[in-house]
């Protein structure tokens, strides 16, 4: 009889050890197992072989014919365990599929490569990037919207493929990954596969079988789940759009890809490349910090000149430019007719979803709100309901006040679903749809891309979905209807993610198509942060976001960790909150406590939610933190934002 340390998969599993099994079969480290735990089965990896125990063990249920895991994987859940503190369970659970069927694993396994497709000539500025990005390591590629990145990705997957080393291909959206895919697909045939959490089970599994298997270098595409697929010898990870709060992990473990591809690449010394038109301040501050290489893209790689984009800012609070509508000035709609006179296509933006996000009583003020999250519930006029964006509640529209019983019930604020109704109303030729997370599964962008990218769509309404890497040839007007939506939320990172979003919506025109031109109404013209938007002048933006984080002490300045309970009350939550508090200032810790305080969402799906947020120099003293937390309590290490 053998004896195994196995590293099962799953959330019910919280420890922090490999588990011992015995079989009468011997099998290498990497080997994927599956193995009784409880009354389940689940999925395992052999670490290694041990000397029989002083306990009594489980047999192992199954080896699978597969290919042993590489040795990185080890090492990289290993590293994940000591940097993102979490259950070993939900740590290996990254690494295997949920299920494996036999059957997938018969399947042949057909790996093969294509002749590139017409690709367009390299810019100078493209070939000068290849030439700053060689051997392993961590670059940044600081290119405008327009100026190629892709390109770049492209010959630097070429390069990898032809030393005999697979690449990996990271956006932050789902929706995205079709279109990268088709473009990859194009220079690399079969050896370009998609990884993400939309596909089937099935599709899941006979992926990351392929790669699993594959003898040859691949290629795998996918959001951020893709930098656990199972490649033995990995020359290139691409973080494409590095900058989006997408790359991080909402749930334990909390890791950020950035983080996981930079230690990923250190193991297989690979090259590791963070792309973005607007590079996250933190990595940037420690690529400086490091002599990290920076490597700048300025130009369009469609260097034609003679097409030009003009930006006009509309001032929200001058009303008489909204006679014709409450929400779209004047100069916008005129710019929308003008561009649809002219067959091209219009691109409105709004981070905000529904018909109206307040729905209230204009004769006493009653107001509709969530019973579970105290939230005001959004109208979507296409179902006539009210729903909670926070725990999903859904509820009729009410017809009169359910306080004083008077029928002038008031919707305000707009979203992207009035938005869309009311330009079919104002353009009732044209073909208006609308992109955000309401939509359907087959209205999703990615199931749509090919119609936009064809034209079939004339005026396109959204979210940030619309914001991330689109190229849109027909594309002749964008219009952000408010340009203020993220700037004054209480949080550290509100004026980054500002700039970013609207950069990158502003990003989808003046990409070297044709003229275009776009219309901003914002409530603050005269905004230094708006200013610096418009004139792309993303060096004056990060030297004054720096010089404000160093002065309140915020990321890079600091580590920080977020800590969470939930309660029932108000009141039971803010003193759990403030024993933990007084319990970590009275211990001799190289920390500072902000708070306690509410929650940004204080209440939500019934339960009050107080919050401490705990700052450091030294990382390892917040880690030190994690272990002694009381139950009922829920971290977030290094968070994307503190609300």
């Amino acid at each position: 009889m053998y004896y195994f340390e196995v590293l099962v998969a799953g959330a019910q599993y919280h420890g922090q050890e490999a588990l011992t099994y015995a079989s009468d079969k011997q099998f290498e480290p990497g080997i994927v197992v599956h193995v009784p735990l409880r009354a389940k089965q689940v999925l395992g990896i052999v670490r290694r072989e041990v000397s029989k125990p002083h306990f009594s063990t489980k047999p192992i249920t199954e080896a699978f014919e597969i290919e042993p895991l590489p040795i990185q994987t080890f090492e990289l859940i290993t590293w994940l365990a000591s940097y993102y503190p979490a259950s070993l369970g939900a740590i290996v659970q990254l690494f295997l599929p949920k299920s494996l069927l036999k059957k997938h694993l018969s399947e042949p396994v057909v790996v093969t490569s294509s002749e590139p497709q017409n690709l367009p000539a390299l810019t100078a500025e493209q070939t000068s990037a290849l030439e700053n990005i060689t051997g392993p390591g961590m670059f940044i590629l600081h290119g405008e919207t327009g100026s190629g990145k892709t390109r770049v990705y492209a010959e630097l997957t070429k390069r990898a493929l032809a030393n005999g080393r697979s690449a990996i291909i990271l956006t932050p959206e789902i929706g995205l990954t079709s279109q990268l895919a088709d473009f990859f697909r194009s220079l690399f045939g079969e050896r370009v596969i998609v990884m993400h959490s939309q596909l089937t089970e099935v599709e899941r599994q006979r992926a990351w079988i392929r790669m699993a298997q594959s003898h040859e270098p691949v290629v795998a595409i996918g959001a951020r789940s893709a930098l656990f697929s199972p490649l033995k010898q990995i020359g290139l990870i691409v973080i494409d759009e590095a900058h989006e709060n997408a790359y991080k992990q909402d749930q334990a473990p909390h890791y950020h890809a950035n983080r996981v591809a930079a230690k990923l690449g250190q193991l297989h010394q690979a090259a590791v490349i963070l792309g973005s038109a607007t590079p996250p301040v933190v990595e940037y501050f420690l690529a400086e910090q490091k002599k990290r290489p920076i490597v700048r893209m300025q130009q369009l790689a469609r260097d034609n000149q003679e097409h030009q984009t003009q930006i006009t800012t509309v001032d929200l609070r001058e009303r008489t430019n909204f006679s014709g509508s409450p929400y779209l000035s004047k100069p916008l709609l005129a710019a929308v007719e003008t561009t649809l006179a002219k067959h091209e296509q219009v691109l409105l933006f709004l981070n905000r979803r529904g018909t109206a996000r307040v729905v209230f009583c204009e004769q006493c003020g009653w107001q509709a709100t969530c019973p579970r999250c105290d939230l005001p519930l959004v109208y979507h006029g296409d179902d006539h309901t009210m729903r909670c964006h926070t725990c999903g509640l859904q509820q009729l529209v009410v017809s009169a006040c359910p306080l004083c019983h008077n029928t002038t019930i008031v919707f305000k604020t707009v979203g992207t679903k009035a938005i869309a109704s009311q330009m079919q109303a104002l353009f009732p030729q044209a073909r208006v749809q609308r992109f955000d997370t309401d939509n359907r599964r087959s209205e999703r962008m990615e199931q749509q891309y090919e119609a936009l990218k064809g034209g079939a769509v004339d005026i396109i309404v959204g979210t940030q979905t619309l914001a991330k890497g689109l190229d849109l040839p027909n594309l002749g007007l964008v219009g952000v209807i408010i340009a203020d939506t993220s700037l004054y939320l209480p949080d550290y990172s509100s004026q980054e993610r500002t700039y970013q979003l609207l950069a990158q919506v502003l990003g989808r025109i003046g990409r070297g198509h044709r003229d275009s031109q776009a219309i901003v109404q914002t409530y603050n013209p005269e905004s230094p942060i708006l200013k610096s938007i418009l004139t792309k002048d993303w060096r004056s933006f990060y030297n004054n976001e720096l010089a404000e984080r160093r002065a309140f002490l915020f990321p890079p300045f600091c580590y920080t960790l977020k800590l969470s309970c939930r309660r029932a009350t108000a009141t039971a939550a803010r003193k759990t909150a403030e024993k933990l508090a007084e319990q970590l200032r009275a211990e001799p810790r190289r920390i500072i406590i902000d708070g306690p305080a509410p929650a940004f969402h204080e209440k939500a799906v019934g339960k009050y939610q107080w919050q401490l947020i705990i700052k450091a120099k030294e990382r390892t003293a917040l880690l030190d933190i994690i272990p002694i937390l009381p139950s009922g309590w829920s971290y977030d290490i290094d968070p994307t934002n503190l609300l």
